[in-house]
C-alpha cells in the first residue's frame, strides 16, 4: 500500500488486529461516502465537486462523517440522521462481536455500507452479512456501493429471519428491541450503543451475550444517533431561561470532567438524572458546561467547578455523592461496568466491581 494514500494512513493508524485492519484495507472509505456530506451542525453541506481536497480530508479523518441531516430534509440546524461511523469505533465494535470467517452477521443501520463491506471481508465466502436500513434512499445508495460484496441489504425496521452469530447495531437504543435478538444463536453476541437517556447524554457501546437476561460488559464510549423507532423530540436544555436558586461546588470543573472522560461513568451510576453538554458564554470567552436535569430540577457545572441550579433537588450535590462513591472505588474503567437487560427489556441494571446495582428503568 502507498503510505501517502489517505486510506492507507487511516488503516495503518487503527488500533486493532491485523485481520480487521486488512478488511478495512479492502474497502477504501471514499467509495462509500456520498458526494454530499455535512461538515457541521450548522451551515451548508459540502459537495465533493466543490472542494475535493476538503471533502477527502474530512472523509479520511478518524471520525464520523455526517452523510444525511434531518432525515433528508431541511431545518435550522443540521441534525445528523445518517453517517459513516468513526473507523476506530467500527473496529472496536467488530472486535467485540468476534466477527470471523463463516459467521452469519446482522448489521442494524447500513448507512453508507462501508461497515457492511468490511464485515463481508471478515466473514469470507462461507459467511454472510445482512444489513438493515430504515431509510429507503440511504439503503438504495448503500446497495449500489455494496454490489459485488455479497452483502444483502434489507429496508425497514424489522430484521430478516436469522439465524445470526452476531449482531452489530450502528444506532443507539434505550430499550433493546426484541426483533434484534430473535435470530441470535444461543452463543451469539449483540454489540450496540446503549442510550442512557431518551434524548440526550452518552451512548456507550456494550457487548451483550445472548440469553435471558441479555448481559455483558461495556466496550468503549460512543456518541451515536438514536434508532428512529425510539427517537423522541429534542428536550429543552435544562434550566434554559430559569433564574438560579442555589450555588455550590463540584469536585471537578466541567472541562476537567470532559477531559478526564468521567461523564459516562457518572451517568451509568446516576440513573436519577440526565447529563448534557452545552457551549455557554464564560467570562471573556466561551466554554463547555455540564448540565444536569431531573424532573423539575437542574444544575450547571461551570469550568471552575462552581454550580448553579434550581428546582426542589440539589442535583450538583447528588452527583457529587456519586462522584465520591466512584472515587472511593478507584474510578473503575468503563470496561469494568456491565449491563444486564431484564427479559421484558424495561429495566437495565448496571454493576461495576462491588458497586451497584444501579437500575435504569425505561
Amino acid at each position: 500500500m502507498n503510505s501517502n494514500d489517505p486510506h492507507t494512513r487511516l488503516v495503518e493508524a487503527l488500533d486493532t488486529s491485523e485481520r480487521v485492519r486488512a478488511a478495512f484495507a479492502d474497502h477504501p472509505r471514499h467509495r462509500f461516502v456520498p458526494d454530499m456530506i455535512w461538515p457541521g451542525v450548522s451551515g451548508l453541506p459540502l459537495f465533493r465537486s466543490a472542494d475535493p481536497e476538503r471533502w477527502t480530508r474530512i472523509v479520511y479523518e478518524n471520525d464520523a462523517v455526517i452523510t444525511q441531516a434531518n432525515d433528508g430534509g431541511s431545518g435550522p440546524v443540521n441534525r445528523p440522521s445518517s453517517s459513516s461511523s468513526a473507523p476506530q469505533v467500527m473496529a472496536d465494535m467488530i472486535h467485540a462481536a468476534g466477527v470471523g470467517p463463516g459467521m452469519r452477521v446482522l448489521e442494524i443501520g447500513t448507512g453508507t455500507g462501508w461497515n457492511a463491506a468490511i464485515l463481508s471481508s471478515l466473514v469470507g465466502p462461507t459467511g454472510s452479512v445482512t444489513s438493515l436500513e430504515i431509510d429507503p434512499k440511504v439503503a438504495e445508495h448503500a446497495a449500489k456501493r455494496l454490489s459485488g460484496t455479497g452483502v444483502s441489504v434489507a429496508t425497514g425496521a424489522v430484521p430478516p429471519d436469522g439465524p445470526y452469530d452476531a449482531v452489530i447495531a450502528t444506532c443507539a437504543v434505550r430499550r433493546v428491541p426484541e426483533p434484534w435478538t430473535t435470530g441470535l444463536v444461543p452463543e451469539g453476541t449483540i454489540v450496540l450503543p446503549w442510550a442512557t437517556h431518551d434524548s440526550r447524554g452518552p451512548t456507550p457501546i456494550v457487548a451483550l451475550s445472548a440469553g435471558s437476561p441479555l448481559a455483558g460488559p461495556f466496550v468503549r464510549d460512543g456518541s451515536f444517533m438514536r434508532d428512529r423507532t425510539q427517537r423522541v423530540p429534542p428536550e429543552r436544555f435544562p434550566g434554559v431561561g430559569a433564574e438560579s436558586e442555589r450555588e455550590g461546588h463540584f469536585p471537578l470543573g466541567s472541562e476537567e470532567l470532559i477531559d478526564q472522560d468521567r461523564l459516562t461513568r457518572l451517568v451509568l451510576a446516576a440513573p436519577f438524572l440526565s447529563i448534557d453538554l452545552h457551549g455557554h458564554p464564560w467570562r471573556e470567552g466561551h466554554a463547555s458546561i455540564v448540565a444536569l436535569g431531573a424532573d423539575d430540577s437542574w444544575t450547571y457545572v461551570w469550568p471552575d467547578g462552581s454550580t448553579t441550579g434550581g428546582g426542589p433537588r440539589d442535583l450538583g450535590r447528588e452527583l457529587g455523592e456519586v462522584h465520591t462513591e466512584l472515587g472511593g472505588a478507584g474510578w473503575p474503567e468503563l470496561t469494568e461496568f456491565a449491563l444486564e437487560v431484564s427479559p421484558d427489556r424495561r429495566t437495565h441494571t448496571i454493576r461495576s466491581r462491588p458497586l451497584g446495582p444501579w437500575e435504569h428503568g425505561v
